[in-house]
């Protein structure tokens, strides 16, 4: 789950870096006394360092609930003996 999420951001990464995306930003007027294209890739680079964090650090629901569930004991399986 977390793979085809982090495969997704990758491809959302290519869109916002290529050449006409980022073309659209590079202009000769300033926002805040910065140039627009120099804001955006910024912006861009942070934006997906954010949403890696979050799709790297939010657990999994699907590993949460198999860790939850219930499973055999290793320990007591049908070739095993007690442990003293």
């Amino acid at each position: 789950m977390i793979a085809e999420r982090l495969i997704g951001l990758f491809l959302f990464g290519l869109l916002l870096f290529t050449p006409p995306l980022i073309g659209a930003f590079d202009k000769a007027t300033f926002v805040a006394r910065i140039p627009p294209l120099y804001l955006y890739l910024f912006l861009s680079w942070a934006l997906l360092i954010a949403l890696t964090v979050l799709i790297v650090e939010r657990p999994d629901p699907d590993e949460e609930i198999a860790e939850s569930e219930p499973g055999p004991n290793p320990d007591q399986g049908p070739n095993r003996r007690p442990r003293a």
